[in-house]
């Protein structure tokens, strides 16, 4: 939908560093210009907008009871955590988006905020996925494809770098794995 000229980019951009990220950005970017891919992963980064995770939290206390509203709690405060700390993030780094500065990439979709770096929707799903799991192993084929194609979701919609949904993985999953060692060591810290 948006893409600036070669003169507006930053000159952070030009860098050679940058150089496969927005080669791999601009490659996925132009896949999800085909009306079945772009709209596919349109849906998806909908989905991973939230709706998908409410709703699975929601299931979870319906079906599982006390054991599943902890779980759905449990995510829950995860995912509070994670939105403060992208939004930090966010503020803290200031990159710009894709389909901003890089020739070549547009925004498929509209993104949620200003700033690219990191892709929340991708920190979010890996957070809830690793406490989800933590609670209910069996639901791994889900959630593992459907975090994984909100992170592809990302960059093939122009709205990310594929570095910025790498750093949201590796924040996101020390995030999830912070929380469960909260939650598993909460009972012997009152002691």
């Amino acid at each position: 939908m948006t893409a600036m000229s070669p003169s507006h980019l930053p000159e952070h951009v030009a860098l050679p560093r940058y150089a496969f990220d927005r080669r791999m950005c601009v490659a996925a970017n132009r896949w999800g210009a085909r009306h079945a891919v772009g709209w596919f992963f349109g849906i998806i980064s909908r989905l991973g907008d939230g709706v998908f995770w409410y709703a699975l939290m929601l299931a979870l206390a319906l079906i599982d009871g006390r054991r599943g509203l902890e779980a759905a709690a449990h995510m829950a405060a995860t995912g509070l955590v994670a939105l403060a700390l992208y939004r930090v993030l966010k503020r803290w780094t200031r990159r710009p988006r894709p389909f901003r500065t890089c020739p070549g990439v547009i925004a498929h979709v509209p993104p949620l905020d200003e700033f690219s770096f990191p892709s929340g929707h991708t920190l979010q799903a890996v957070g809830f996925t690793i406490v989800a799991l933590a609670w209910y192993p069996l639901l791994a084929p889900l959630l593992l494809t459907f975090t994984a194609l909100v992170a592809a979701s990302r960059v093939i919609l122009g709205l990310h770098y594929p570095s910025d949904v790498l750093a949201a993985i590796f924040v996101g999953s020390g995030l999830g794995a912070l929380s469960l060692w909260i939650v598993h060591s909460a009972p012997q810290l009152l002691v």
